[in-house]
């Protein structure tokens, strides 16, 4: 595995965009410039992000989300 994050990722076991051997290594997000830590899924070539809202969950008992688009810049966090 190299140090290089996918152009698409989420924190959801049932997408097929999850990757447990990346998430285990602290990814970070910046959106337009602010860290989120909120984020569920993103896509950088497409420039968006799906975020939390609340504690509101659908049928299936999964978040809801919200989709933003902007500037997506993940990194891996020190520590």
């Amino acid at each position: 595995m190299t140090d290089t994050l996918p152009d698409r990722l989420s924190v959801n076991p049932n997408n097929p965009h999850y990757d447990a051997a990346v998430l285990e290594k602290n990814v970070g997000v910046r959106f337009n410039g602010v860290e989120k830590t909120n984020v569920d899924e993103y896509c950088v070539s497409e420039g968006w992000v799906r975020v939390s809202v609340g504690k509101s969950v659908n049928r299936k008992g999964e978040a809801m989300t919200v989709k933003l688009n902007g500037v997506v810049e993940p990194y891996f966090r020190e520590g």
